[in-house]
């Protein structure tokens, strides 16, 4: 996954003019980025950095030789893909990140689990072939290897044609031999990529007729792995590392994870490669979770931001972490006095709430030719994004469960007022999770309502006001 193209200035912003440019809905990905926004503060209220953890992990695996495979996890807005970048960063002297995107690389509603191989086998065998100083290894994988990718395909005369048409045209640009198997392979791999991203249009029979031989394609993999990953340590001393991002989001049907990484799992077992693989959390907490491919002590799972503790009092350290994240984007006098706390508070230290309530708090003074947000600005920003948590709560028939809202409405009562049993995990807890009505905080793993929530709650009469007409744990 390389770099997204965008406008984010790396310096704070000095003016409400600049927020936006600052507080991007978007993950860290480069390393200026991370010394620029990056705050360990996070991680320390969180319970502990489990990004060291898989670090140590792959630097062990990466000296005694052996592929280190894990699933990382956690619930929107928590910064999963910027602690990939992290920890990308850190192990960078010994590792080479092949890192992809399903919502991009793949048709996020119809890939399956052979798109995930070919792709993978596509992407290595092009990086490998890169220069050393773009990456690479300066080698391309050797004739046996490609004639084994391009005699799996024999019987796809279709594709084997498209795949010779793209090669005479990279062969004419690249002063390439006529009919050379280096570029029928690139032309196989480019058509593959065309097709696996528009997965919806293909026949059904090509793709289970590709399933039914996948045994074989994983033999030819492994085999182009090992060679990729020795021309690799010959070359630079690296070894590759593949991460699969995405696979968690919204876009992406119940049914297409749970057959890749469920189903499927023995493809991650059996592959000879590190590889980190982003899970959706619902997935890791259900009945099937014994038969993932990703051992207990290999699964992380990033938790959320404390900003009140179990008693609904205010988190201090939780709520100063997430002020440090703000401040690293933009000068905190662009708010009134006491108003940034606020906004750490309101966003249940979300980051993608704090950014979105911060982005239209700062709209809404601009309007008005404001200099600062003011409270009245917050408010109405707090509004607006409460008014999205109301909606999450109501039901869709795109839920696969059905969840009635006075279901909804017994269990946040319940997670509020502690009882332990209301934190087990059934379809009730699965919908408000994945709403982010909940939230889960580690140390103790506990539960705990978003801000927003309580206040959605306690004006509909469900929890009890304290002395000042405020709900405790809820926006301030």
């Amino acid at each position: 996954m390389t770099p997204s193209p965008r406008l984010l200035q790396h310096t704070p912003a000095r003016s409400l003019s600049e927020v936006y440019r600052t507080l991007q809905q978007a993950p860290l990905e480069t390393i200026e980025e991370l010394k620029a926004f990056y705050r360990k503060e996070l991680n320390e209220v969180r319970g502990g950095d489990r990004m060291q953890r898989i670090q140590m992990r792959l630097r062990r695996a990466y000296a005694d030789g052996i592929p280190f495979k894990a699933c990382v996890m956690g619930h929107r807005g928590v910064g999963k893909s910027t602690e990939i970048s992290r920890l990308l960063a850190h192990v960078r002297d010994q590792f080479r990140a092949i890192r992809f995107s399903a919502m991009t690389a793949l048709d996020p509603g119809n890939f399956r689990a052979l798109d995930v191989l070919l792709l993978m086998m596509a992407e290595v065998t092009e990086r490998t072939a890169r220069p050393v100083d773009q990456g690479g290894a300066g080698k391309r994988p050797s004739d046996q290897r490609l004639r084994e990718i391009w005699d799996w395909f024999a019987t796809e005369t279709e594709m084997r044609s498209q795949a010779q048409d793209a090669a005479m045209q990279l062969e004419a640009g690249a002063g390439l031999p006529a009919d050379s198997l280096w570029g029928k392979v690139l032309g196989l791999f480019a058509n593959l990529k065309s097709e696996i991203k528009f997965a919806a249009t293909r026949k059904v029979e090509v793709v289970e007729y590709r399933i039914s031989r996948l045994i074989k394609l994983i033999d030819i993999a492994n085999a182009l792995l090992d060679e990729c990953n020795q021309h690799l340590r010959s070359a630079s001393g690296h070894e590759w590392l593949f991460v699969g991002e995405d696979f968690d989001r919204a876009g992406i049907p119940t049914e297409r994870t749970e057959e890749l990484f469920v189903t499927y799992a023995n493809l991650f077992q059996d592959l000879r490669t590190h590889l980190i693989f982003t899970l959706p959390i619902g997935l890791y907490y259900s009945s099937a979770a014994p038969r993932l491919p990703f051992p207990m002590d290999c699964s992380f799972v990033i938790p959320d931001t404390p900003v009140y503790d179990p008693h609904h009092k205010l988190n201090r350290p939780g709520s100063l972490a997430v002020g440090k994240v703000l401040q690293a984007r933009m000068d905190l006098n662009l708010f009134e006095k006491n108003q940034w706390l606020r906004v750490a508070i309101a966003s249940g230290g979300n980051l993608r709430d704090l950014f979105a309530l911060v982005n239209y708090a700062a709209d809404t003074a601009q309007l008005r030719a404001a200099a600062q947000i003011s409270a009245t600005d917050l408010d109405a920003a707090i509004v607006n994004l409460r008014s999205d948590y109301e909606r999450r709560l109501g039901q869709s028939p795109y839920d696969r469960e059905v969840v009635t809202y006075d279901h909804k409405v017994d269990r946040m009562k319940r997670i509020y007022a502690g009882d332990q049993e209301a934190q087990m995990t059934d379809p009730v807890m699965y919908s408000l999770l994945n709403s982010r009505a909940v939230q889960e905080f580690n140390g103790q793993r506990w539960f705990g309502l978003h801000p927003m929530v309580v206040d959605i709650l306690g004006r509909q009469g469900h929890l009890e006001a304290d002395g000042q007409g405020r709900f405790p744990g809820g926006t301030i």
